[in-house]
């Protein structure tokens, strides 16, 4: 697939644009890390960011989260500059947090934050904190976690009860940071199963960093490949193939066609 520029409407058959980039810049300690990059994200997508480290996508995710400031271009969310009451309606699952084994919170306990009528939670009996967090914790199969402390579970279970802390905001738009980092194959499997039918179910527009590149190929809607600037975009199969990951990543990725069909599941690009 071609280059794509950036388009000024979105494809039809989607919704509104979510997300609006255009010559979006950041140098971060002399380093350009992103160099016009250019987006236009429409609602209700799963779009997998993907590319090599280094290639900007974690700084591209805290410039839309309005953590990272940009030197030069404009990003809108939902039409409006980023601003606190454009935030609300925006949710992040960062990478696998480090929580010290001595972290006293339990599961219970640290959802509960995410929820302004529960943020007194150690006043309150746990059953009037559990049915404010129930609809969440039991849509992301975290209800029997809520008694466990935080730094004991496993990173499967921590990322779900991120997802979960997420979704008590009542997001429209998701982000996660390679929200799979750390966690087994089945439970990767599973976890992106378990965010295409958060979208379907809520309507949300998710946007995820992932390097696995067969789970992209399998759950995206649409694909992003970034390096400094966006190389390329598309649906899956348009942008998962040899000459467009080669123009990502500058070597050669096998394409994930033939990955995919012979059931091969690889965490990198495969490189010639």
């Amino acid at each position: 697939m071609k280059p794509t520029p950036h388009a000024e409407v979105p494809p039809a058959g989607f919704g509104p644009p979510v997300i609006e980039a255009r010559g979006v810049e950041v140098t971060i300690t002399g380093h350009s890390i992103l160099k016009g990059v250019d987006l236009l994200i429409p609602g209700g997508q799963v779009v997998a960011l993907i590319g090599p480290n280094g290639s900007g996508k974690t700084t591209l995710l805290r410039a839309l989260l309005g953590l990272q400031s940009i030197d030069r271009g404009e990003i809108r969310l939902f039409g409006q500059p980023i601003d606190r009451r454009v935030l609300r309606r925006v949710a992040y699952v960062p990478q696998k947090l480090a929580v010290e084994s001595g972290f006293a919170l339990s599961v219970r306990e640290f959802l509960a934050l995410a929820v302004d009528r529960a943020l007194h939670w150690f006043w309150k009996r746990h059953t009037a904190v559990d049915k404010l967090l129930l609809p969440a914790v039991e849509e992301v199969q975290v209800a029997g976690l809520l008694d466990r402390p935080l730094a004991k579970l496993s990173g499967g279970q921590f990322q779900r009860v991120m997802v979960a802390f997420a979704l008590l905001r009542n997001p429209d738009l998701l982000l996660l940071d390679e929200p799979t980092a750390g966690v087994d194959t089945p439970g990767e499997y599973t976890f992106y199963e378990l965010i295409g039918e958060l979208q379907r179910r809520r309507g949300l527009t998710v946007v995820l960093v992932s390097h696995d590149l067969s789970m992209v190929y399998r759950h995206a809607t649409m694909v992003y490949a970034l390096n400094g600037v966006i190389c390329c975009e598309g649906k899956p199969e348009e942008v998962m193939n040899a000459d467009s990951l080669k123009r990502a990543y500058g070597i050669h990725v096998a394409p994930y066609e033939h990955h995919h069909h012979h059931g091969h599941d690889h965490e990198h690009p495969h490189a010639h």
